[in-house]
């Protein structure tokens, strides 16, 4: 309790240098934590959006040819049709695993008096794999749909509850999702045409929320009259690295391109989305941001402990005079060296975890304000922040080095004081 009380009478007397030192320990932290923490809020997002699709698929699309070939001019439009699909699944089949597609049109889903407008996907049942749609009641298309044309009908909750909203509504204590659930089984008329819902899935919270139907019967009441199939989309297997990948694309799109008369080496003519080059891609991206971070911070921690360094050293060249006092009246080089070290510890470790604190706060604020907003891609709402927070553990780890940077740089010096001989101590300036 005295060497604590000698401590805090110190730091009264030279409240420059400790401000000094508590705040070049307090800005290394605080900084480190800031840094990494919007990093890992970057990271996240990027993450999140990453896994909204299988990584291991690819969506087609028809573009429009940029290179005239054998007589035809550039600038036309290509559509996929079903040839498209049937080259796709057996002549890759060495790498394809299901081939299903998808065909869009925009309808009003009415029952009773509530009605929504929403776009109707018709697809295969591969959809849920590839996108990972999340049913919450009832299931997804099946093969069975497919083969027979059903007119059925998947929804999203938010638009379920729309469906439901003045029709019975929830009783006490049940929550409008949980009665969104009892529409599985019921008809609804997409325009004029009833079709029975057989399950709800979870939207997206930042997404452009679907119907799903089956693609057979969305195609024979909406495409009938157009032998453009909308896209496909397919699952693959075999293609490890970025190389495999772009080979594969390199063959498939000079394929495709033969069957719609463009050039083989046309890339617009038909439009790949490979999520598995672009989670690589990706992973390259957030490795660089990480190592970037992690240099930025330790520079900066490093900066930090300069600071400490300096002002550890000074401090101890000021005291010479007053250790030698010590010594002449029977102080041991012991007690000197662990006023020191014991000194270094506690103002470093009280500052370092204000630093810390305010390094938290400000994660927090930075997750209130830009974790809540989102771009529009044109395919879905994107999170561009998301959860920008710091492990405990670095944060400690952090603490500790600069801690121990303090520690050893006044350790050298105060050593050389304990050991100097009390004359020599006295004559010091």
């Amino acid at each position: 309790m005295e060497l604590l009380n000698e401590i805090w009478q110190t730091a009264r007397r030279n409240k420059l240098r400790t401000g000094l030192t508590g705040f070049a320990v307090a800005w290394g932290i605080f900084m480190l934590i800031v840094l990494l923490g919007a990093g890992n809020g970057l990271i996240n997002a990027n993450i999140k959006q990453r896994n909204r699709f299988l990584s291991s698929s690819m969506v087609v699309y028809g573009g429009w040819t940029s290179k005239p070939y054998q007589g035809l001019e550039e600038g036309r439009n290509v559509r996929l049709h079903d040839r498209d699909m049937e080259i796709t699944a057996k002549e890759f089949k060495k790498n394809v695993d299901e081939v299903g597609a998808m065909y869009n049109t925009s309808a009003t889903i009415s029952r009773g008096q509530q009605y929504i407008t929403s776009t109707i996907s018709g697809v295969y049942p591969n959809h849920t794999q590839i996108n990972k749609v999340e049913m919450l009641y009832g299931r997804f298309i099946n093969d069975i749909d497919i083969r027979e044309s059903r007119k059925i009908l998947v929804l999203g909750n938010k638009q379920a509850e729309e469906l439901v909203a003045s029709n019975n509504l929830p009783q006490k204590g049940e929550a409008a999702s949980d009665k969104s659930g009892k529409l599985v089984g019921a008809f609804v008329n997409v325009g004029s045409i009833a079709f029975k819902v057989v399950g709800i899935y979870k939207e997206n919270e930042n997404g452009r929320a679907d119907a799903f139907s089956s693609y057979t019967a969305i195609k024979r009441i909406y495409g009938a009259n157009t032998d453009d199939i909308g896209r496909l989309e397919f699952t693959f297997h075999g293609l490890p690295t970025e190389e495999a990948n772009e080979a594969f694309e390199k063959d498939y799109r000079r394929r495709l391109n033969a069957e719609h008369q463009a050039h083989p080496d046309d890339e617009d003519a038909v439009w790949l989305w490979n999520r598995f080059t672009q989670n690589l891609q990706m992973e390259q991206g957030i490795g660089i941001i990480r190592t970037a971070l992690w240099i930025i911070g330790l520079f900066t921690l490093l900066s930090g402990i300069v600071g400490v360094s300096n002002i550890m050293l000074i401090t101890v060249k000021e005291r010479t005079h007053e250790f030698g006092i010590r010594k002449a009246i029977g102080a041991k080089p012991w007690s000197i060296l662990k006023l020191i070290i014991i000194e270094s510890v506690i103002i470093t470790t009280f500052f370092g975890y204000i630093g810390m604190v305010l390094g938290v706060a400000a994660n927090e604020y930075m997750d209130a304000t830009l974790g809540h907003e989102t771009i529009d891609t044109g395919l879905f709402k994107a999170t561009m922040f998301l959860d920008p927070t710091v492990g405990l553990d670095v944060c400690i780890e952090a603490t500790m080095v600069m801690i121990i940077a303090g520690t050893i740089a006044g350790l050298v010096p105060a050593y050389k004081a304990s050991r100097i001989r009390p004359i020599e101590a006295l004559r010091a300036e």
